[in-house]
C-alpha cells in the first residue's frame, strides 16, 4: 500500500527489551498530570482562583496511587519491559493501559473542547461564561469519554493492540494539537487586554493552532504521528 504521508518501518526501529529506571520514572509525571486533571471543576478553580486545599489533597491521592501503579509496572511506559513489540499482533490490551489511556483522552479532549466552547460563547455573546461552562459541561463530557473508553471505542483503549501502529498517531496527534493550542491560548490570555477584539483574536488563533498542528500530525510531521508499517518487531511508547 502506497502512503502519501511520512511513515515509519518497524524493521528500522531499535528493539528495546527492557525499560531503564530513568525511562520508567520519566513516565510517572505524565500520568500524575493525567489523573490530577480528572476532576475538571477542581482544575478550573486552580487556574481561575489559585486552587484550595482540595487540590492539594487530590494531588496527594494521585501521587500515592500513580506511584504504587508505577512501582508495580502498571502504568504505560513504566513497565519493566515494553508490553507491545509486534504492533499488528492481536494481543489483549491490559486493563491498566485501557484505564490510563481513557483518562488521557479525557485530559486531552475535555479541556480543549470546553475552552473552545467558552471562546465561541465570548466571541458571540460578548460575555464570558467559562465558570458555568465548566460547572455544567465538564462532567457530562468526561462521562461520555469514559463511557467510550469502557466500550473500547477509543484509540489505544481497544481490547486488542492490533491497531497500535496507527492508533498511537491519533493519540499523539491530539496531544500535540491541544497542548500547543492551549499553551498559546494561555499566553494570549495573560498578555492581551480583556476586550471583545482580543476575545475574537484568541478564538481565531486557538482554532488555527488546533487545525494547523492537527494537519501536521495527519501528515506525520510530528514525533510519534507516523503510521508504522507492519511485519516486524517494534516498541510502542
Amino acid at each position: 500500500m502506497a502512503y502519501s504521508i511520512k511513515v515509519e518501518y518497524a524493521a528500522h526501529r531499535r528493539i528495546r527489551e527492557r525499560n531503564t529506571r530513568i525511562y520508567r520514572l520519566a513516565h510517572w509525571p505524565i500520568w500524575i498530570w493525567v489523573f490530577f486533571l480528572a476532576p475538571g471543576w477542581l482544575m478550573f478553580d486552580l487556574f481561575a482562583a489559585g486552587g484550595s486545599v482540595r487540590n492539594v489533597l487530590w494531588l496527594g491521592v494521585v501521587l500515592v496511587g500513580t506511584g504504587i501503579a508505577a512501582y508495580r509496572g502498571k502504568l504505560p511506559g513504566a513497565e519493566p519491559a515494553p508490553y507491545i513489540l509486534r504492533f499488528d499482533e492481536d494481543r489483549s490490551n491490559p486493563l491498566y493501559r485501557r484505564v490510563c489511556y481513557t483518562f488521557a483522552w479525557n485530559a486531552a479532549l475535555s479541556f480543549a473542547l470546553l475552552n473552545l466552547a467558552g471562546l465561541v460563547d465570548a466571541a458571540v455573546n460578548r460575555r464570558w461564561h467559562m465558570m458555568q461552562i465548566y460547572r455544567y459541561g465538564y462532567f457530562p463530557l468526561c462521562g461520555l469519554i469514559l463511557l467510550l473508553g469502557l466500550l473500547a471505542m477509543l484509540p489505544r483503549v481497544r481490547r486488542s493492540t492490533k491497531g497500535e501502529g496507527t492508533e498511537r498517531r491519533y493519540f499523539y496527534g491530539t496531544v500535540w494539537a491541544v497542548t500547543l493550542a492551549q499553551a498559546v491560548l494561555l499566553v494570549l490570555w495573560k498578555a492581551l487586554p480583556k476586550t471583545h477584539t482580543t476575545d475574537v483574536t484568541k478564538l481565531v488563533v486557538y482554532i488555527l493552532m488546533l487545525g494547523g498542528v492537527g494537519m501536521a500530525a495527519v501528515f506525520g510531521l510530528l514525533p510519534r504521528t507516523r503510521p508504522i508499517l507492519p511485519g516486524e518487531l517494534m516498541v510502542a511508547d
